[in-house]
């Protein structure tokens, strides 16, 4: 076969965590045809590779860039740090399925978040719709979907806090029903979330049993990652050991300083786990902030029915009062990051309005001072009132001890819980959290290079054949002939994150060749628009 790119004299690293050797990697055909330690000069590209390691495309465990492909199809920011697939819908949300007598409140949510220069219909309603609709043109990057519990939840019976009535339960098990048979790779909940947040422990077994009858996982962003830490992790791991399916528990983290060391206790309930025949893992992007809605701040109540019932309920003095209260005082299971992390602990990282735009990169205790506002509860209400809901947040709430004992584990791998990005034009919007820029590259230079936290072997591994293996991407993950040809060039004395809390729209250093299904996406660290990636469907 001819070859169509040759990357020559590279140090091949090859996902399976094997100590790396030298050798030549061909790609024809959008596959890996040949790796040898010298291979004959083509016609086609050759790509000096000499001194740089030549790994698998990075896959992203966890990934919202199944927000923004319909209309943002390059992933600038996926792709230019490694990342040749991304495996989204987590958290609870998913795009589809639609109830069609919900299309125009769903518009009009969808329009709170959309950048102004973008107009996005949602013209879809079973899962299968909505990937034929993401199938329709390229994409930077490969994309896996799960099906998120938010949106059959939503789907079946609105944003109502309540059981579901048997019939409803019937409803959201068709539509998971639907999404698998459409390939979706498994269920995920986000269950500090609405509408996820009101759904019992059996209701999210009776969906993952759907889900666990087509070979899919169950992907949780669990009930709390702070004071309720170990109780969340017993729920989820129930839901795997009653549906019978494999559980991968999103972002691990220890969030608040009363939780910090627990992961000790965490990744040995894990393991416990795995020794009954429950496969659990976990996923993790190397930062001490998480980020979320700003909305997430208010009280579980005051999300039921939805975004605008939420506004009304900030309109009301009564209700604001009751807020108040709950925040202050917290209530039985609840996640409270306001009352556990401190306002100083939380920013604002995206505003919809010109007005609030100062408000970005500012933590709310600054923002009361700015605003005159009498305390930061006052200025919370006010902002998400003044954007619509339509706010973001960065919360700091993680020790550093935690996250290193959680990225050695066995069980760990690598995610960036962000969506696609860019530096320039409307994906540049507000401060997002750096990790969507620089996930995959800090854990190279600084994890592996610096601190020596991992070796280089171990860090490719949970970042290919191990999210390959998890998710059912086996064609993908591993340098070997046959396999797709996504593939990631770089420099193990160079590569670094760059992105920062307050100047996050950085690309990384280091990365310097990606080809995507074979196709050149970044080349001498510039991207390149091939848009070679495409959309993934479970078989």
């Amino acid at each position: 076969m001819q070859h169509e790119v040759l990357i020559r004299g590279g140090i091949i690293v090859d996902g399976a965590g094997n100590p790396w050797y030298r050798g030549d990697v061909a790609v024809a055909g959008g596959k890996i045809s040949e790796i040898k330690r010298s291979l004959k000069p083509v016609d086609g590209r050759v790509i000096d590779a000499e001194d740089l390691v030549v790994a698998p495309g990075f896959i992203d465990a966890h990934s919202h860039s199944d927000s923004v492909t319909l209309y943002y199809r390059e992933m600038e920011s996926n792709v230019m740090q490694g990342v040749t697939t991304v495996v989204a819908g987590q958290c609870g949300s998913s795009p589809a399925p639609v109830n069609p007598d919900m299309r125009d409140l769903l518009q009009r949510r969808l329009e709170t978040h959309l950048p102004p220069e973008v107009d996005l219909k949602i013209t879809w309603t079973t899962f299968d719709d909505y990937l034929k609709e993401e199938e329709k043109d390229g994409l930077g990057a490969n994309v896996a979907h799960l099906v998120g519990h938010g949106a059959i939840r939503t789907a079946a019976m609105g944003f109502e806090a309540r059981a579901p009535t048997p019939r409803e339960i019937e409803v959201m098990k068709d539509l998971t029903a639907e999404a698998m048979e459409a390939g979706a790779f498994g269920l995920s909940t986000g269950l500090i979330y609405p509408p996820g947040i009101f759904a019992e422990t059996d209701e999210i077994v009776e969906l993952a049993k759907v889900a666990a009858s087509y070979g899919g996982v169950y992907d949780t962003h669990i009930r709390g990652e702070g004071r309720t830490l170990m109780k969340a992790m017993e729920e989820a791991i129930s839901v795997g050991r009653t549906a019978g399916l494999p559980v991968q528990i999103s972002h691990h983290k220890a969030a608040s300083k009363v939780v910090w060391g627990k992961s000790v206790d965490t990744l040995a309930m894990i393991e416990r786990a795995r020794s009954e025949g429950v496969d659990v893992t976990v996923d993790q992007y190397p930062y001490r902030a998480g980020a979320t809605s700003l909305a997430t701040l208010l009280p579980p109540w005051a999300h039921e029915g939805g975004i605008e019932r939420l506004l009304e309920r900030l309109h009301d003095g009564e209700l604001r009062q009751k807020m108040r209260e709950d925040i202050e005082k917290g209530i039985p299971g609840w996640e409270n990051f306001a009352g556990e992390l401190g306002w100083e602990s939380i920013y604002i990282s995206r505003v919809k309005s010109d007005e609030n735009k100062p408000l970005e990169g500012m933590n709310l205790a600054e923002i009361t001072k700015l605003r005159g506002d009498p305390d930061p509860i006052t200025s919370l209400f006010e902002v998400l009132s003044e954007e619509e809901g339509a706010a973001g947040m960065i919360l700091f709430s993680m020790n550093e001890d935690d996250i290193k004992r959680i990225m050695r584990h066995s069980v760990h791998m690598v995610g960036t819980d962000s969506g696609s990005m860019s530096p320039t034009g409307y994906m540049s919007r507000g401060k997002p959290h750096p990790r969507g820029y620089g996930s995959y590259p800090k854990i190279l230079g600084r994890y592996v290079r610096e601190m020596g936290v991992l070796r280089l072997e171990d860090a490719v591994r949970k970042m290919t054949s191990m999210p390959a293996q998890r998710f059912g991407l086996l064609d993908r993950g591993l340098l070997r002939p046959g396999m797709c040809a996504d593939i990631v060039v770089f420099n193990p004395d160079t590569v670094m994150d760059r992105a920062t809390y307050q100047d996050p729209h950085q690309f990384p250093e280091g990365i310097e060749y990606v080809l995507v299904n074979g196709k050149v996406a970044v080349d001498g660290g510039k991207y390149s628009p091939v848009l070679a990636g495409r959309t993934l469907r479970k078989k």
